[in-house]
């Protein structure tokens, strides 16, 4: 995969870095990371997705396999940031992928001086680059997770409906309430989005209802359905949207990123008294 070089936006702009994570595995977490990432960029919003997973999985969505620099070597200081970026069909898309020494690094990392805020020193020279960086976090909370909430200005949440989902959203949130206390006091909630729904099924149904009832307008009004589509574009290497433009699963992640612009403008106009703190999601 080519390394591209960018041309420097307008002054003064800096990302918005959205973590994607959730505790809980096989919630779409990834799937819902590249393709926001690819739907951004179909918007013609410059963007970067971060793959912080060492199971690779956001990188080889667009091909991309055991790539000689990634994310490791700019978080054990092996390069700039920059020289790890990979392109992508999408010209407003850009990859940091993850490599297979990604899993070590927590290790390595342990004894480093400020180990947690590794990732933001390193995204530093790319803010200006980008209007948004996705990171697509580890299903777990371990140092690369806890690298990704400090250098993150919100924290997206894919939630599927299930009953054990609820139990982890609970978790989550408490630990977002903590790293933003400890290491990064402007973390918000940026949304939680319902994936992999089925509203054919009753439980299905009933989760979503718990969970807009108690989250509010926290609560996506885009849903990403199970599709088959979503399933089969990461063996091809692409996002949905150039595998299956026609997809129910493409038009949901376009919708989705549709409706994240839209409150991001809106918030920009009027904020909320809690738009940084996000002392309201529990």
């Amino acid at each position: 995969m080519e390394i591209v070089p960018h041309d420097a936006p307008a002054p003064g702009r800096k990302a918005r870095v959205l973590a994607v994570t959730n505790q809980k595995g096989g919630v779409g977490k990834t799937t819902t990371a590249v393709n926001l990432a690819a739907s951004l960029a179909a918007s013609e919003r410059s963007t970067l997705l971060v793959d912080m997973d060492p199971q690779g999985n956001a990188s080889s969505a667009f091909g991309i396999h055991d790539p000689e620099v990634h994310i490791y070597d700019a978080l054990v200081g092996g390069c700039v940031m920059k020289d790890a970026v990979h392109a992508t069909e999408l010209p407003d898309l850009q990859v940091v992928p993850a490599g297979p020494d990604l899993v070590g690094a927590e290790i390595e990392l342990v004894a480093s001086e400020s180990r947690e805020r590794r990732l933001e020193r390193a995204l530093a020279d790319l803010r200006e680059r980008y209007e948004f960086v996705v990171l697509d976090c580890p299903p777990s909370l371990g140092l690369l997770t806890l690298n990704a909430l400090t250098a993150a200005d919100a924290v997206l949440i894919p939630l599927q409906c299930e009953y054990y989902a609820l139990e982890g959203l609970a978790r989550l949130t408490d630990t977002i309430a903590r790293v933003r206390d400890a290491l990064n006091p402007s973390l918000s909630i940026e949304g939680i989005v319902l994936t992999l729904l089925d509203r054919r099924n009753n439980l299905a149904r009933q989760v979503e209802r718990e969970v807009r009832a108690h989250f509010g307008e926290r609560v996506y009004q885009t849903v990403i359905p199970r599709n088959v589509r979503l399933s089969e574009a990461p063996s091809h290497g692409k996002p949905v949207l150039l595998y299956d433009i026609r997809s129910s699963g493409a038009t949901a992640y376009l919708r989705l990123a549709e409706e994240l612009l839209r409150r991001q403008r809106a918030a920009a106009d009027d904020p909320a008294p809690d738009a940084t703190s996000g002392r309201k999601e529990s």
